[in-house]
């Protein structure tokens, strides 16, 4: 059992995408199906920051710090007669080379290590990443704002900041297959701001084997900034289909 994880969100970034319904239920696996949004599915990448992770038991000076990556889809599943919500993540980067050696002991899902390249200056943030295997590249930036983009699908900032409370629960891709490792986000002072994004650009959002033209937009980006936080073990899913 992964043990509770305690430390800070140093700065998190959801970058998010809206996606026709259709074409994001065949990239989500069972017993997951695409939880919706005003009708459209929402799907994105989470940069994150993380500082002073360890095990809650232990003091924040032998803590972990990393850049981080993961690629998110919001989904729906049932469990135990009740539906739950919360997020697959089919892909995770980190630029920590321990993250990779300990994803599914001390961390859940396989991590893939990758360059992370950072900039912040004056509430302007850049993140860049590119993965050792090559499979994935990311590129964002943006300046802090006051309000969403007028095309985002929410109506407002509170509309997104409660959908998005509401997926932290995350199940990762696994080395086994049909097999999803779960862990819950408990943040103790959860925050969302608007990020107005001048550039941004995915190598999984921008194929158009995954996307066929159309297919998906983007739609806003969010920032959290110094999130005290825990992360909680969640009973390991396994897929029904074999």
């Amino acid at each position: 059992m992964i043990p509770v994880i305690r430390g800070i969100i140093d700065r998190r970034i959801l970058v998010n995408f809206r996606v026709a319904p259709d074409v994001l239920a065949r990239l989500v696996p069972p017993p997951f199906r695409p939880k919706l949004v005003n009708d459209m599915g929402m799907a994105g990448v989470c940069l994150i920051r993380l500082q002073h992770i360890r095990p809650s038991a232990l003091p924040s000076l032998i803590g972990l710090s990393s850049e981080n990556a993961a690629h998110r889809i919001a989904v729906e599943w049932e469990e135990r007669g009740k539906v739950r919500e919360g997020v697959y993540i089919p892909r995770r980067d980190s630029s920590s080379r321990l993250s990779t050696v300990l994803g599914g002991r001390l961390f859940p899902g396989v991590h893939h290590h990758a360059r992370f390249q950072v900039r912040e200056h004056d509430d302007h943030y850049r993140v860049a990443l590119d993965s050792d295997d090559g499979q994935t590249h990311l590129s964002v930036a943006g300046r802090l704002s006051v309000s969403l983009p007028p095309t985002s699908i929410f109506h407002s900032l509170q509309e997104a900041s409660t959908f998005f409370e509401r997926g932290a629960t995350g199940y990762s891709a696994t080395h086994r297959a049909g097999e999803f490792d779960g862990l819950e986000l408990h943040s103790f002072n959860w925050k969302l701001e608007p990020l107005a994004v001048e550039h941004v650009e995915s190598s999984f959002f921008e194929d158009q084997r995954r996307f066929p033209p159309g297919a998906v937009q983007f739609d806003c980006a969010l920032l959290m900034r110094r999130i005290h936080h825990e992360w909680h073990a969640r009973t390991r899913l396994r897929s029904a289909v074999k």
